[in-house]
């Protein structure tokens, strides 16, 4: 709350700044901001939407079908590539942060972590994105990336559709940087240019691990094609990683079974209507607010986002206003 504009707190205004940029039908629906009556709360009011994709998989008896799995897919990747034509990083795409309806319609929430960004890159912090669904980029300190660090997102989401359990579960970052490296195969200098560089990697040694070994964890429940798809979606090299423009095209969704119609998924009980079946409780997200600038981030500069009157750029707004789409 000490970062503050016209009385906002920097951090809210910029969430909302990108989400009301971001508007897509795979994206969450804006329809209200209400303020507190101090100032000190605001409140998104979105569409009503049934599900988020951990819980309702953490209710699921039986994985989702390999054409279930592409209709997710096709559809967070438009929602990503939309993001990404309009120079926002989500910086912390994860399932319980995406949504489905019960007309199989899938949409990206949570807002919190993104910004936009531009070219050239600016430094920021590398403490961003759910630990399962963060970059080996940013484990170990890059603090110039992009769009590459949703795409690898992307790549854990994938595995979970498909398992229905986190493909890398960490417990700490060093755990987390083990685990993907035990599953790739550890990376270096002549397949990621610039490994020897990175801040972690100057300061601490790892286990060696030669080979790649992530075929394994998905047997016949994925196609050769898409587990090519899998292995570029998590290219260690973030500038070789593939884009969510070059993964739309890619044959794994062109192959049978083809994508089903949305309109065709099942329906389960909406979240609000079931009790919530406990299992391993998944990392809470990075904090934003303060932490980003005892971080020395450069997130705190830029909002975008501006309320004023003609009365010498006084505050438009006052305790419990709101504002309608």
């Amino acid at each position: 709350m000490e970062k503050e504009k016209e009385g906002f707190p920097i951090t809210s205004l910029r969430e909302i700044n990108t989400i009301l940029k971001a508007q897509h039908p795979n994206i969450v629906t804006v329809r209200e901001i209400v303020v507190g009556s101090n100032m000190d709360k605001i409140y998104i009011v979105m569409n009503y939407v049934e599900h988020d994709l951990k819980s309702l998989m953490e209710t699921m008896k039986q994985p989702f079908l390999p054409g279930e799995v592409k209709t997710l897919m096709i559809q967070l990747l438009r929602g990503v590539r939309h993001l990404h034509d309009n120079w926002i990083l989500h910086r912390d795409l994860k399932t319980s942060n995406l949504l489905l309806s019960h007309k199989g319609i899938l949409k990206i929430g949570d807002f919190g972590l993104a910004r936009e960004y531009g070219s050239p890159l600016k430094p920021y912090t590398p403490v961003v994105v759910t630990l399962w669904y963060r970059s080996p980029d940013l484990l170990l300190g890059a603090k110039e990336y992009s769009t590459a660090v949703d795409m690898w997102s992307v790549g854990c989401i994938f595995g979970e559709l498909l398992t229905q359990k986190p493909l890398f579960p960490g417990k700490s970052e060093i755990d987390q940087i083990n685990k993907i490296f035990k599953d790739l195969g550890s990376p270096s200098e002549k397949i990621w240019p610039g490994y020897n560089e990175l801040p972690v990697v100057k300061k601490m040694s790892f286990t060696e691990y030669p080979y790649n070994n992530l075929r394994k964890r998905f047997g016949a429940l994925l196609s050769d094609q898409g587990f090519d798809l899998m292995n570029k979606f998590l290219t260690y090299c973030p500038a070789k990683r593939i884009t969510s423009d070059e993964a739309l095209k890619h044959e794994y969704f062109r192959e049978t079974p083809l994508p089903i119609e949305p309109s065709m998924f099942p329906t389960w009980p909406a979240k609000s209507e079931q009790q919530r079946v406990k299992r391993g409780t998944s990392p809470r997200p990075p904090e934003g607010g303060l932490g980003y600038s005892q971080l020395g981030d450069d997130d705190l500069k830029d909002t975008g986002f501006h309320l004023t009157t003609s009365n010498q750029g006084a505050s438009a707004v006052g305790p419990g206003f709101s504002l309608k789409f």
